[in-house]
């Protein structure tokens, strides 16, 4: 009886283990999943990050190679505003050329960003563990509102422009005069076609 009942407690204790185990390593592969992998850092600077998190992928030519992991400011005497300063961890066989375009690009329709790399030429001169790259920044909401609200405002001013028969394409729409003279200049042709002849030999 006393057997049965350690046999029994042996087996939950494995199967408790076999749980904590399989636990650990999905912990770690969601939360840290670098750790399997060896890989460096570099850093990447801008103005404007436009939300970019920390965790957020890190793509090169269109592949996941990393992820965001600082995220801070930097304030240098000559800037008269900080910039953002983005850590990310790579791979180790990723080889970003010096020359390489870095941005902020948005993932799916949720909205997420992360941080996109396109590969340049120089394969001479590639980063190493902590340099820095200058990334382009994204155009911020209230700029592309402001562009959009402008083209809406000229807009309305043409319309009303035409509205009021005011230009070339309000007096053609809205007044009869330029209607009439252009009637009577066909009506006029047509029964005086040799006028057309007259005006193409005083053109020459």
């Amino acid at each position: 009886m006393i057997f049965g009942r350690t046999k029994l407690e042996l087996k939950v204790g494995i199967f408790v283990f076999m749980g904590l185990v399989i636990l650990l390593i999905a912990v770690l592969l969601i939360g840290n999943w670098q750790t399997w992998t060896s890989g460096y850092h570099l850093n990447f600077v801008f103005n404007f990050v436009n939300g970019v998190k920390l965790g957020a992928p890190v793509r090169f030519a269109g592949v996941d190679v990393g992820e965001v992991q600082k995220i801070e400011f930097i304030f240098t005497p000559a800037d008269t505003k900080p910039k953002v300063n983005i850590g990310c961890w790579l791979k180790n066989g990723v080889n970003i050329p010096a020359d390489s375009t870095i941005w902020v690009n948005t993932l799916g329709l949720l909205g997420e960003k992360y941080i996109e790399i396109m590969p340049g030429q120089d394969q001479n001169n590639l980063l190493s563990e902590n340099q820095s790259l200058t990334g382009e920044d994204p155009v911020p909401m209230h700029e592309v509102s402001k562009l959009a609200k402008n083209i809406a405002d000229q807009l309305n001013v043409g319309i009303t422009k035409i509205r009021n028969a005011e230009g070339t394409v309000g007096k053609l729409l809205y007044e009869d005069t330029l209607y009439k003279e252009l009637e009577a200049l066909v009506i006029d042709i047509r029964k005086n076609p040799w006028k057309l002849f007259i005006k193409s030999k005083e053109k020459k």
